[in-house]
Formats: structure tokens, C-alpha cells, sequence
């Protein structure tokens, strides 16, 4: 999450446009997920040039993937601090396990939403049993300093929890908060949405949205036309606060994800799966993840007996926990939400 790519290209939106900044377009690079076996997602925030969009901290965009060959996704055990992380798939099926002592698998139309606050660790990987195809996106939020310290929950929401409404031409599903009067009932720690939008070829929709908010589309398909820029597969469009209305169209069906919020206004030091607010905070959560990797034994299950660290211990996946990278040899910076472009 350091390895952050050069400044995204930049699209000047004419006059007669309603948004008069710059649109900024963030390009995704190839991460691999998973260690040796790993599966490659397409991670467009944390961007050198623009972090976090709202409190949407982070983005990975992955499939469609055949899961018939291979393992399919299969990540560790690992930590996560002061964050919340949103699974959501267009495609397939995840089993999630954390130290809270959840099980639960995902499909399509539902919602896994982890909380981490002080922390939790979790797995997220392909069942056995799965379908033939893995394809969906992987979101985190950051929590602000007065919930980074919340004790650490799952939620998970069925098709009929999430409101569903139609536009001419598209579907829209909330993920969380609240868009043209449909309000998600997810647990949230600051102003923001998160949607799935689907659109028929050839449609063309106008978005209601709060103008206090800034929003990022994030294409799952090529097709998608915004303020004149036609996006490609992975593509984030950065949209600055101010208007109340966004119209998109699109060429051929597609499917983009909508994420917005208001400007987060606090700095945070973002490293590896740890928020913290200082560069001390983060290096404390990771020493602590390194003495909870050490209460696994070496076929990678719980031992019994331990006084586990604030991440817990999860059990029945296949593989031991994932270790931290070393840290960097210079002081972790803080980030906070970029300015838009004047």
C-alpha cells in the first residue's frame, strides 16, 4: 500500500459542464493478492494523488476469474486497525472468518461489512464448493479518531436488507449511507455512501447527490460516460464537492460502483492494514500483530492456552497467519484527503 503508482491523468471537463474542476481519473495498478497462490486485483486508492475519496480509503477491483483452476482467493489470516472493510461481489461466493468468531460466506447481493476499531484480525477465502467464477471489489473506510477505538463487530446484510431502486434504464442497490432517500441500514462512522449501479446500454441517468460530498465512480465495466470521459475497466473518476446532480451514460450495459462522503478532514497514517495517527501508533500495532502471529503453531492453527494480543486468533482456514512487512527505515507519514484541483 506504499508502492504508490505516479499522479493520475487528469481530463479538463468543459464549460456548459455542471462540475467546472478538473476530472481527475486514477488509473489501477496490479497488486497480487494472497502471497504465492495469489490471485491479482486492480487497486486504484491509496493513490499517490488522491488517497481517499470521503472516508473511502482503499479500492481493489478484481475478476471476472475463473476459480475452477487453482485455489481462487485465499488470504491469511491477517490484522486490520481503525477501519471498516466492505466485501461485496458481482459474481461467486467468499467465506469470511474472524476472531470475533464469525463464519459467514458472501454472495452476490449481499454485504459483509467488518468493523475493526482497536482491532480484529480475519480470512477471507474461496470455499471449496464455490462457483466457477470470482468477481468483485474489496473497499475500506477509515474510521475517525472518535471510533478508531470502537470494540470490533460484523455485520452481515441479505439481499432484502439492502435498498434496491430503479431509474430509467438502471438499477441501483445501497451499500451504505443514503442516495435520492434510500438509506442502508449499515453501521457507519461518518457522512458517506457507497452503491452499485447498473446501467442498460444506451441509458443515460442523473444522480441526485449532496453537494457537501465528494465521489468517486469506480467502473466494474468499460462503457460507463462521465462528464464526457469514457472510463475504462477499473477506472476512478474524482469528482470535488459542489454540484447536486451527476449524469452518466453509458455505451454498452455496464456496472460501476458510486462512493462518496464528505472531505475527511483528519490526517491518518496509513501503512500496510493498519490506520493509525501517528507513525508510533502504527509501529505499536504492528509489534503487537507479530506477537500474535507467534500464538499459531506451525500448521497455522490457534494454540490453545494463549492470552491473545487485541487481534484475537481466527480458526479453520487452511494456512497460519500472514506476517508483517518490515518497516520502512523513515518515519511513516501522515496522509489526509487531497484538495481538489482548482
Amino acid at each position: 500500500m506504499t508502492n504508490l503508482e505516479l499522479a493520475p491523468k487528469e481530463t479538463e471537463i468543459g464549460q456548459d459542464s455542471p462540475c467546472r474542476e478538473k476530472l481527475e481519473v486514477v488509473s489501477a495498478r496490479e497488486v497480487p493478492l494472497g502471497g504465492v497462490r495469489a490471485m491479482t486485483v486492480r487497486r486504484t486508492i491509496p493513490h499517490r494523488a488522491r488517497s481517499m475519496v470521503g472516508a473511502w480509503c482503499f479500492a481493489d477491483h478484481y475478476g471476472p476469474d475463473d476459480v475452477t483452476i487453482g485455489s481462487g482467493m485465499q488470504v491469511a489470516p491477517h490484522p486490520h486497525t481503525a477501519l471498516q472493510t466492505v466485501t461485496w461481489l458481482f459474481a461467486g461466493e467468499i467465506e469470511h472468518r474472524d476472531s470475533l468468531g464469525t463464519v459467514q460466506r458472501v454472495r452476490p447481493g449481499e454485504l459483509n461489512l467488518m468493523t475493526a476499531g482497536h482491532g480484529i484480525s480475519h480470512s477471507e477465502g474461496s470455499p471449496a464448493d464455490r462457483p466457477p467464477t470470482l468477481h468483485g471489489v474489496q473497499l475500506w473506510t477509515a474510521l475517525p479518531a472518535s471510533a478508531a477505538g470502537v470494540a470490533p463487530h460484523f455485520e452481515h446484510l441479505g439481499h432484502s436488507d439492502l435498498p434496491r431502486f430503479a431509474l430509467p434504464g438502471a438499477s441501483v442497490t445501497v451499500l451504505a449511507g443514503d442516495l435520492m432517500g434510500h438509506r442502508a441500514p449499515t453501521k457507519t462512522y461518518s457522512p458517506l455512501v457507497g452503491a452499485e449501479i447498473t446501467l442498460a446500454a444506451g441509458a443515460e441517468i442523473t444522480l441526485e447527490i449532496d453537494p457537501q460530498f465528494e465521489y468517486g465512480v469506480l467502473a466494474d465495466t468499460p462503457g460507463i460516460r462521465v462528464h464526457g470521459h469514457e472510463l475504462a475497466r477499473s477506472e476512478l473518476v474524482y469528482l470535488p464537492p459542489g454540484p447536486r446532480t451527476l449524469p452518466i451514460s453509458a455505451t454498452a450495459a455496464a456496472r460501476f460502483m458510486l462512493l462518496g462522503g464528505a472531505p475527511f478532514e483528519e490526517e491518518i497514517v496509513m501503512w500496510w492494514n493498519f490506520i493509525g495517527r501517528s507513525h508510533e501508533e502504527v509501529v505499536a500495532a504492528r509489534d503487537e500483530w507479530m506477537q500474535t502471529v507467534q500464538q499459531y503453531d506451525e500448521q497455522g492453527a490457534p494454540r490453545s492456552g494463549v492470552d491473545p494480543t487485541r487481534y484475537g486468533l481466527v480458526s479453520g482456514f487452511p494456512e497460519g497467519p500472514i506476517p508483517a512487512p518490515p518497516l520502512p527505515r523513515v518515519r511513516l507519514r501522515t496522509r489526509g484527503n487531497l484538495k481538489p484541483n482548482n
